[in-house]
């Protein structure tokens, strides 16, 4: 599925949960689908498992991912209106990093440029407001 960087300053943990957002945003992981277990991930990546439950939960506090009791994680749909306090949230911070980056100089057409390597990223213009 995925390696982690054992040297990294980023706890083994806060990896797995940007490595599975970054797989779900970007679609690899579809909704409904079902995770690893625990368990068999946890083996796959020879780390502790309880690291393996500490990201599941954070990704289920989140949103990303949802659990079924006896039969997994799986993969949440995306709702819009779940997500309108971090969209907002974003938004603020975006305002803040984009104007400190004009500030020291960046122009218009880098930072559009920066947006289409996102958009790349997550699959294709899917612009919602």
């Amino acid at each position: 599925m995925f390696e982690l960087d054992l040297r990294s300053r980023l706890p083994i943990y806060e990896q797995l949960i940007e490595k599975m957002k970054q797989l779900i945003i970007s679609e690899v992981l579809k909704p409904d689908e079902q995770l690893p277990s625990v368990r068999a991930l946890a083996q796959q990546l020879t780390i502790n498992p309880n690291t393996i439950q500490k990201a599941y939960r954070e990704l289920e506090r989140e949103g990303f991912i949802y659990t079924i009791q006896g039969k997994g994680n799986f993969v949440a749909s995306v709702i819009e209106s779940k997500y309108t306090e971090k969209k907002n949230a974003l938004k603020k911070e975006l305002i803040k990093i984009l104007s400190e980056a004009m500030y020291i100089g960046m122009s218009r057409d880098e930072i559009l440029q920066l947006i289409s390597s996102a958009e790349k990223i997550v699959g294709g213009d899917k612009t919602h407001d």
